[in-house]
C-alpha cells in the first residue's frame, strides 16, 4: 500500500519532538474505570490485564500493548481504551510480565519479541471470553511486538486490524539512537526502571542476578547483553536485536496494519521508517507525520491524533 499523507498538525507549542515526548510520558492524565484480570500461562507465570468496557455488551475487543517499562495504566493506553470504550470497543490493557506491580515468577519476563504472550492473551479472548472481533494496538516495543507476531505466523481470523506507535522497527538502530547524546535523558531513565526491576527479581534468583551482575550494567544495551539475552535464550544482545525486530516480517503481515511513526522521533533511524514494506504489502500501511515525537501526538480536545486515527482504521476494517 502507498505511503499515506498524514493530516495531524501539532500545536505550535508541541512541535518540538523533545517537548512532545517528554509532556506525553511525564504530565498527560486519563480517568478511566479499569478491572482487572489474571491470565495464567502455560509456563506457570501470569500477565495482568486491566479491562475497560463500552456502555454496551460488545463482540469487539481492543488490546493495547506498552513500551518499555510501560504498564496497562500509561495514558497513551488508557487515552485509547476509553476513546474506544465510547465507541462500543472494550478494551484489554496489558501488563507484560513483571509490569502491574508485581514481579513475575520466572526468571525471564518479557521483551520485544515475546509473542507467544501476546498470542495467549489473542486466545484468551477469543475462547474464555468469546469475542468475534479483535485489534491490536501497540505503543513503541509494544507495537514492534504486535507486528511481529502479525507476520510470523497465520493469526486467528478474529484479528481484523492493528495499529502501531512510534515503532521502532529494527531494534538495533534504535537501540543505538537511544545511546545517543540526544536522548541522554530517556536513555538513563529507562535504564534505571530496569535495573531496579532486575533488583526486584534479585530476591527471588540471587544465584543468577549478583551486585556485580547488576553493577556491570551501564547501558540498554548492557542490560539486554547481561538480562535480556541470556534470559530468553539469545546469544547476545545483537542476537535478540536481529530475531526481535519487526521489519524483517512486514512482507508478509496479512492482517490490515497501520503504522504512525513520526518523523521528528529521536528514536527512530531511517530504518524504522519501512517505506518498501508498505509500498509491497496491501495490508501494511504507514503514515509518517513530520510531528509527534515519540508517541506524543497531542491534539486540542483530550484524545490524541493516534488515538483517533486508530479508531478510524479500525472503523474502515470492522465488519
Amino acid at each position: 500500500m502507498p505511503v499515506i499523507e498524514s493530516t495531524f498538525k501539532a500545536p505550535f507549542l508541541f512541535r518540538k519532538g523533545f517537548i512532545a515526548t517528554v509532556y506525553s510520558g511525564l504530565f498527560r492524565t486519563v480517568d478511566l474505570d479499569q478491572t482487572r484480570d489474571r491470565l495464567e500461562l502455560a509456563d506457570g507465570d501470569f500477565i495482568d490485564l486491566d479491562w475497560s468496557y463500552a456502555e454496551q455488551k460488545s463482540e469487539k475487543v481492543i488490546i493495547l500493548l506498552h513500551g518499555l517499562e510501560g504498564n496497562g495504566q500509561r495514558p497513551y493506553l488508557t487515552g485509547t481504551a476509553k476513546l474506544f470504550n465510547q465507541n462500543g470497543i472494550d478494551a484489554i490493557s496489558v501488563n507484560f510480565r513483571g509490569c502491574s506491580g508485581e514481579p513475575n515468577r520466572k526468571y525471564y519476563a518479557y521483551h520485544s519479541g515475546a509473542t507467544e504472550d501476546l498470542h495467549a492473551i489473542v486466545m484468551h479472548a477469543i475462547n474464555d471470553k468469546h469475542y468475534a472481533e479483535i485489534y491490536i494496538y501497540g505503543i513503541s516495543l509494544g507495537g514492534n511486538l504486535a507486528l511481529k507476531y502479525l507476520g510470523e505466523r497465520d493469526v486467528p481470523s478474529q484479528v481484523k486490524a492493528c495499529i502501531g506507535i512510534s515503532v521502532p522497527c529494527s531494534l538495533q538502530h534504535s537501540a543505538k539512537q537511544l545511546h545517543s547524546l540526544k536522548n541522554r535523558l530517556f536513555h538513563d531513565r529507562f535504564k534505571k526502571k530496569l535495573v531496579n526491576s532486575l533488583k526486584e527479581k534479585q530476591n527471588n534468583f540471587p544465584e543468577k542476578l549478583s551486585d556485580e551482575v547488576l553493577n556491570s550494567i551501564n547501558t540498554l544495551t548492557e542490560f539486554d547483553e547481561v538480562y535480556t539475552s541470556k534470559a530468553h535464550g539469545f546469544k547476545n544482545a545483537l542476537d535478540y536485536y536481529e530475531q526481535s525486530s519487526c521489519l524483517q516480517f512486514l512482507p508478509t503481515i496479512k492482517v490490515p496494519s497501520l503504522i504512525i511513526n513520526a518523523l521528528n522521533d529521536s528514536f527512530l533511524t531511517p530504518e524504522c521508517f519501512p517505506v518498501k514494506a508498505a509500498k509491497n504489502n496491501s495490508n501494511l500501511y504507514l503514515e509518517m507525520p513530520k510531528h509527534g515525537g515519540h508517541v506524543g501526538f497531542v491534539q486540542r480536545g483530550g484524545f490524541y491524533y493516534t488515538e483517533k486515527r486508530a479508531l478510524e482504521f479500525v472503523k474502515e476494517h470492522s465488519k
